[in-house]
């Protein structure tokens, strides 16, 4: 259903504006239960994964790369506007030159999760662009799930989702209602937990992967903490094992989304259970 839009203040457009505010699209992507996609890869793959779109919002040069969706979808509004209307709808240069409105849906619960075996669990991870690099990473270095606290930022906002290259998607997901018994609960359903931490008692992740493997451990859950502070003293306390990633040239620390992609690799899948090329 393709429509013209030449106007801005369009209220047809409203699930479009301002897509940096992130105070004003939290309330207004809640509120309406909708997230947004940027660019035609993660559009499909958020078509692909079953996500019902609402609209699309497309400069003219996308209508034929995407006339297939388009067409799938043909009672769903189709809004064509110029690139500088998109601009000003939005409030940033979208170089993509296509968004689409899809409705929000918790595809699983926490109870999904603690039936697979590798997880990734963010606590209080408030960066969406680090929440988008965790998930990605997990699902590219053949993790199955995380798990996210209360406080961690949302994987549906079009920053996390464009990070994660629409890995949000296809990665379940879910969050923990009791942060405070997360590792405990963990414990319960037979993880062993890997708190990422520069404390005294954190073994290199070579080490920590040969005491899994010892073990025989097949339910590992990796512990992220903050970008700043790191993990929370209670949640190091309990993990199973404390693990660092050994760093040079005087340098202490990588960034959370790094840190995560290098011990889901030292971690997770080895040998004949890799694949043979990325």
């Amino acid at each position: 259903m393709l429509i013209e839009i030449t106007d801005p203040a369009d209220p047809r457009l409203d699930d479009y504006i301002r897509l940096r505010d992130v105070n004003l699209r939290k309330h207004l992507e809640s509120e309406r239960g909708l997230f947004i996609a940027e660019g035609e890869k993660v559009i499909r793959r958020a078509i692909e994964a079953g996500y019902p779109p609402r609209s699309f919002l497309l400069a003219e040069r996308w209508l034929s790369s995407l006339s297939d969706v388009l067409a799938d979808h043909d009672q769903i509004p189709v809004y064509r506007v110029t690139e500088e209307l998109a601009e000003q709808v939005t409030g940033f240069h979208v170089h993509r030159g296509a968004l689409a409105s899809l409705h929000r849906q918790q595809r699983h619960t926490v109870d999904d999760l603690l039936a697979l075996d590798r997880l990734v669990v963010a606590e209080d991870i408030v960066d969406h662009t680090n929440v988008g690099a965790i998930l990605r990473s997990a699902a590219g270095l053949g993790w199955q799930g995380a798990l996210l606290t209360q406080r961690s930022a949302d994987p549906l906002y079009r920053r996390s989702i464009k990070v994660s290259m629409g890995s949000v998607f296809s990665l379940p997901w879910a969050r923990l209602e009791d942060w405070g018994g997360a590792v405990g609960m963990l414990h319960e359903h037979g993880f062993r937990t890997v708190a990422l931490a520069l404390a005294n008692d954190a073994v290199d992740l070579d080490q920590a992967r040969r005491l899994l493997q010892s073990d025989q451990q097949t339910k590992i859950a990796i512990l992220l903490g903050t970008e700043g502070a790191g993990l929370s003293r209670r949640w190091i306390d309990q993990s199973s094992l404390v693990a660092k990633i050994p760093m040079y040239a005087g340098i202490d620390s990588l960034n959370v989304a790094a840190a995560t992609a290098v011990a889901c690799y030292a971690l997770g899948p080895s040998g004949h259970d890799r694949p043979t090329s990325a």
